[in-house]
């Protein structure tokens, strides 16, 4: 296929051999399948802040810190220049994440750089050699969803335990591959030590996954995760092995009305892009499927 532009540098600098095909289109980016060398890996091409339409981007935003006094108070101005150094600081986090989450064993694609906009990393497949399956795509049994439920809680956790929480964590962004679930997307990973708004957003992602998961295995419903999770770590007895109940039982203290309306805000504003993303799902984007014992 035509080199898109932004890729065409990896291409003269050697990077990348091939652009095979392009895998999905979405709201933050676009994503292609390419060659380099005798390796298929996949190219993630941030699209610009002027096409993106994240939702409440500068929510997730808040508490990332920059190290450069500079480019820090240019972002906080929002001049021409700080909104280029909020660009870089959105396509650094995610490659950022990834080592960090890798490194304690958190399963994610393994990333090989990330050049002017243009995310190299690892394309994971089926043990068939197709481009593995959204966890939304995948139907499993009871005991099935049970253990792979808590696996991700275990992923949460390890998460959590580094700082950092997904922030936009549901079925259309985990990949499922023979070996069980990858998370993917991860520029909006929120600090969960500076950002006001952590703990709805832990909240709305477990919930999201047990929810899924509850279609397979309805005692999921009853369980609370999120609350138990964030309990600990607000405690400070969070470890990346804690062993979880999913119960949990509510203090005698005063109910947050500010946290509870957060909490319903962010249900809708997540519903919303639900339907989005089922909508776009509809029109296209499971598209073809790639076997790579036939390129």
């Amino acid at each position: 296929m035509k080199i898109p532009k932004r890729i065409q540098p990896l291409v003269d600098d050697g990077l990348v051999d091939e652009v095979k095909s392009q895998l999905m289109s979405g709201k933050e980016a676009s994503v292609y399948i390419v060659r380099c060398g005798e390796t298929i890996r996949c190219a993630k091409v941030y699209k610009e802040i002027s096409q993106r339409s994240f939702k409440k981007a500068a929510a997730y935003r808040e508490g990332r810190k920059v190290r450069n006094s500079r480019r820090a108070r240019a972002m906080e101005k929002g001049s021409g220049f700080g909104r280029e150094q909020q660009e870089k600081v959105w396509q650094s986090a995610e490659v950022d994440a990834l080592y960090k989450l890798a490194a304690v064993g958190v399963r994610v694609p393994e990333p090989f750089g990330c050049f002017d906009g243009v995310l190299l990393m690892e394309l994971i497949t089926d043990d068939e050699g197709y481009v593995a399956p959204r966890l939304n795509d995948v139907v499993m049994s009871a005991e099935q969803a049970i253990e792979d439920h808590q696996v991700m809680m275990s992923y949460v956790v390890k998460m959590l335990c580094v700082g950092l929480i997904h922030g936009d964590l549901s079925e259309f962004n985990v990949l499922v591959d023979e070996y069980g679930p990858v998370i993917i997307d991860l520029p909006q990973a929120v600090d969960a030590s500076a950002n006001n708004n952590a703990e709805w957003m832990l909240a709305r992602d477990i919930n999201n996954i047990r929810d899924y998961y509850a279609q397979f295995a309805p005692e999921l419903h009853t369980t609370e995760y999120a609350k138990e999770i964030w309990s600990l770590y607000e405690k400070g007895d969070l470890k990346p092995d804690s062993e979880l109940t999913g119960k949990f039982t509510q203090g005698e203290t005063l109910a947050d009305i500010d946290s509870i309306m957060q909490e319903i805000d962010a249900a809708r504003a997540e519903e919303l892009t639900r339907r989005e993303r089922i909508k776009e799902a509809k029109e296209g984007i499971d598209d073809k499927k790639f076997n790579w014992g036939e390129c």
